[in-house]
């Protein structure tokens, strides 16, 4: 009987079936992956020959990776302690300096809830006429409004309207938690056999920073549960859970566009249309009473959107002041959408003509990107929009840490920079300075875009496929044949020979990479 370590996981495989790596053996980063060895040595090194990947432990790779998140979440609220206890209430700059700023308290107050009013239904006082978020998210902020109200009641806190908005924080830091503990499940989950991805996404500094400064956490956990979804190929699940999340942010939307090529090159229609419908009688039925009985109100989010001048974190800021002339509204909104538009089409010539299908999680970052780098803003707290998709299109630690550190200076920047524009003595980042921070991260996001082309353009790069991996979270897509290709015909059987014989020198045989030192990758 031969040893695990001589046996391919595709051996005895019937002729013509796309290959599939073994779901029981579990990726070990450390193996692969240099800077992953090197910062093991902190808690005793790489992971040995014959170690059992999690499988006979307490505590399996995903519930490490949950804790750590929990654990990371935590440090970010302690990282807000100086705001929580003074600087969110005494005067404007402090929050700043502090780098610990939030919209939770303060739109508590300014947004009626405070008062008791109900989203949508109650008209505000003052220019803000209604809550200018979409629907699930008003209902996520109205239910930790009702969890204050018990505590209040309770006793928790009394009547000071300091104390109120910080057990409304409160409240809302732990639904928020619930969320990051869902998220960083879905993502270690969905690809089978490398549950230690996770750990980029649980140890993600900007994930940390940027976690309570809005309710985005809560949309992000939909979508990362409708990822989970469709890697275990249930497109109808898939379809509702990208419904519920843009109803609740209007990026999960750009989830489902990337499916259309991908299922056009495997002639999986069945599934996108299913996908599709899905998606949209989730968000319609969700969206539906409010837009029926009130209708101003459901419709402020999209006017809202259209009507927000430019501002913090997009190359239009850096256009307006450098050159110190405005540009109109209609003409960025009419740009931006050009421009994703034209990304979109972009992605559907790189899919269809690429020398391997691409993976989807590539193909959504890359998209979800766009409609971030062609926004008019790009708040601090959109890298959490990306961070899921990023560890699952480029699982590898120097690229997502160059990342990383830019979203962290820009983070630090935009704080630096209000401080500066806020105080008396003008103390903080410049103008120049938060420019020059703005044009970081966005080259830092731009970077990872530009590596996940290589790996798209040189399918032997792409260190999730460098086992014999097809694309485990593509769900039905996994292995699927070729069906349409710009360029020329394909094989149906293509695919599967090339995830079954991966490039020598750049990755592991199928069951043996975990005897192989790590190995460097582009």
């Amino acid at each position: 009987m031969p040893s695990p370590e001589e046996t391919s996981a595709y051996q005895d495989r019937p002729a013509g079936r796309p290959a599939r790596r073994d779901r029981t053996d579990v990726v070990a980063p450390t193996r692969r992956d240099r800077i992953a060895a090197a910062g093991s040595e902190l808690i005793g090194g790489p992971i040995g020959r014959r170690a059992l990947g999690g499988q006979g432990g307490r505590l399996t790779p995903v519930a490490v990776v949950a804790l750590t998140a929990i654990g990371m979440f935590a440090l970010g609220m302690v990282q807000k302690l100086p705001c929580y206890n003074w600087a969110w209430f005494r005067g404007t700059s402090s929050q700043y300096t502090h780098a610990c700023y939030s919209d939770i308290p303060h739109l508590y107050l300014g947004r009626g809830f405070s008062e008791g009013l109900i989203p949508y239904f109650d008209r505000l006082p003052g220019d803000m006429q209604y809550l200018e978020y979409p629907v699930l998210t008003g209902l996520f902020m109205q239910v930790a409004s009702w969890f204050s109200e018990v505590g209040f009641w309770l006793g928790v806190s009394d009547g000071d309207l300091v104390q109120q908005e910080q057990l409304y924080w409160l409240v809302n830091a732990g639904m928020l938690l619930a969320c990051t503990a869902v998220i960083a499940v879905c993502v270690a989950r969905t690809q089978r056999h490398r549950p230690w991805d996770g750990l980029l996404l649980a140890l993600a500094p900007a994930f940390a920073l940027t976690a309570t400064i809005n309710w985005d956490l809560f949309a992000v956990a939909l979508a990362a549960a409708a990822l989970l979804m469709w890697s275990r190929g249930r497109p109808l699940a898939f379809g509702i859970l990208i419904g519920l999340a843009t109803a609740a942010k209007l990026y999960p939307v750009f989830l489902l566009a990337p499916l259309l090529p991908l299922c056009w090159r495997t002639g999986k229609w069945r599934e996108f249309i299913t996908a599709s419908l899905a998606a949209a009688g989730a968000w319609l039925v969700v969206n539906l009473p409010v837009m029926v009985f009130a209708p101003e109100g459901w419709k402020k989010f999209y006017t809202f959107s259209q009507e927000r001048q430019i501002d913090f974190g997009s190359f239009w800021l850096i256009i307006t002041q450098r050159t110190g002339e405005g540009i109109a509204v209609e003409t960025v909104n009419d740009t931006a959408l050009v421009l994703v538009a034209l990304a979109f089409v972009a992605l559907c010539v790189l899919t269809l003509r690429a020398p391997r299908r691409p993976r989807y999680a590539q193909l959504a970052f890359l998209l979800v990107a766009a409609f971030i780098l062609t926004n008019k803003v790009y708040s601090p707290q959109y890298v959490l929009w990306l961070i899921p998709l990023a560890v699952l299109a480029r699982p590898r630690w120097r690229d997502f840490l160059i990342w990383q550190a830019c979203e962290v200076m820009y983070f630090l920047g935009i704080w630096m920079y209000l401080a500066y524009t806020t105080s008396e003595k003008q103390q903080g980042l410049p103008v120049e300075g938060y420019q020059l921070a703005i044009a970081l991260h966005l080259l830092g996001t731009l970077y990872l875009c530009a590596v996940i082309v290589r790996d798209i353009l040189r399918p032997e790069r792409d260190v999730v496929r460098q086992d014999g991996s097809d694309d485990p979270a593509g769900g039905v897509l996994d292995g699927a044949p070729d069906v349409f290709v710009l360029g020329g015909e394909r094989r149906p059987d293509e695919a599967a020979g090339a995830a079954e014989e991966p490039r020598a020198g750049r990755g592991a045989e199928p069951g043996r990479g975990a005897e192989k030192a790590p190995q460097p990758a582009g």
